[in-house]
């Protein structure tokens, strides 16, 4: 679908009734104006408009209310979709998905840290001209891609201003991508991407703010308040894992020092079983790197620690201590409802899990703030590139974020 035809499809009046049959569907003609407000003949000639596009599909019959059985209409997932990028710093992945968030292809390229801007861009346009050959009887149906990328996003222009762990600069990644494919796209902040895929995807719909924090080589927050992503004034708000935690630690990739990605981190993490092996301490790591240390990374930490290995369990639970002195600092600020842990370090939830909430429980300042609750995503490795599509969904489906017809 050319991006004019993704405007065509939107209007003020087409995203209130679609959002209603998403979220109240199966639904009449009749409750759909009954809730919206607006006219009968209005609902019925923008549903027939929607009908005729694909986006909504008359189902069965509903209960009469005296008179004849109504039609209820709901959303057909399955008849436009979204390319969806989860774009570094270690892999390239990308999905294939319905509107429903129903993936139905997935790959993944490896990213090498020495990539330039260049072989970014090339690698980014090669992996979507695959998957439009793979797919091209669906070529037509897709409405737009969605990229989530690391760092700092200019989301206005779509351009990445500063991906730190690749060393990446100014990349018109929005630009690019419209003028080789003429797709509608969307370029996000990979964390705040991924709060937004929670919040359409994951257990957080009902949650009026909730903030989704990723933690992997690196770490960020997304914030979404209202059903609306939170950027701040100059597109940085989430950039949690420079949040200072010790004037006087280590030095961070962003030149400070002691910030919490120094200490809670996957690669910080697995530093610190490193030094603590060279200092002498035993561990089963030793063994599963082969004796050589260089070759023990966060997954290897998770493996020993579900060994019982003292050293990796220690520093796991320890991890989670300091991820919660970060999130309730987050919690003094920006007192989300609910808080979901996402990323690859999540996946110790066995170890870092209970530190993090017994310690938000011993700092926060009042006793609804202690109660904040936290969780880990189920939507595991997904998360971001869902969330990635669901930048296309909120403009496709939110009423304020269309456009006037």
């Amino acid at each position: 679908m050319q991006t004019g035809s993704f405007q065509w499809m939107k209007s003020l009046n087409k995203s209130i009734i679609l959002n209603q049959i998403r979220t109240s569907g199966p639904i009449s003609r009749a409750q759909i104006a009954k809730d919206t407000k607006l006219t009968p003949p209005t609902v019925s000639s923008i549903v027939k408009e929607l009908i005729e596009q694909g986006l909504v599909k008359e189902s069965n019959l509903g209960t009469s209310q005296g008179g004849r059985k109504p039609t209820m209409l709901v959303i057909n997932s399955k008849e436009f979709y979204i390319i969806g990028i989860d774009a570094g710093p270690k892999e390239m992945e990308m999905i294939l998905s319905d509107l429903s968030g129903q993936i139905i292809y997935e790959t993944s390229y490896p990213i090498t840290t020495s990539i330039s801007e260049v072989e970014f861009m090339n690698m980014l346009k090669k992996g979507i001209e695959e998957f439009l050959k793979q797919y091209a009887h669906l070529q037509k149906k897709v409405i737009g891609i969605g990229v989530a990328m690391h760092g700092v996003i200019d989301v206005k222009s779509g351009t990445s201003l500063f991906a730190p762990n690749l060393n990446l600069r100014n990349i018109p990644i929005k630009q690019e991508l419209e003028d080789t494919f003429s797709y509608v796209v969307k370029v996000e902040n990979d964390a705040r991407a991924m709060a937004l895929g929670e919040a359409w995807f994951g257990d957080s719909e009902t949650s009026k703010s909730m903030m989704a924090v990723n933690i992997g080589r690196g770490i960020g927050a997304g914030m979404v308040i209202d059903g609306k992503l939170y950027h701040g004034e100059y597109d940085t708000a989430g950039e949690i894992g420079h949040m200072t935690l010790d004037i006087h630690g280590k030095k961070c990739q962003c030149g400070n020092h002691g910030c919490l990605q120094t200490v809670a981190s996957g690669p910080a993490i697995a530093e610190k079983v490193k030094e603590a092996v060279e200092s002498g301490e035993k561990s089963i790591i030793t063994d599963m790197a082969g004796d050589d240390i260089s070759r023990i990374n966060g997954e290897l930490v998770y493996q020993a620690a579900l060994e019982n290995d003292y050293v990796c369990r220690t520093i796991l639970e320890e991890t989670g201590v300091y991820i919660g002195v970060g999130l309730t600092n987050l919690i003094h600020v920006m007192n989300p409802g609910k808080i979901v842990i996402g990323g690859g370090v999540a996946k110790a939830e066995k170890f870092i899990l209970s530190p993090i909430q017994t310690t938000i429980a011993e700092k926060a300042l009042t006793k609804k703030a202690k109660q904040t609750q936290v969780v880990i995503s189920h939507l595991g490795e997904r998360a971001t590139s869902l969330g990635a599509v669901s930048l296309l969904l909120v403009e496709l489906f939110d009423p304020q974020v269309a456009t006037t017809k």
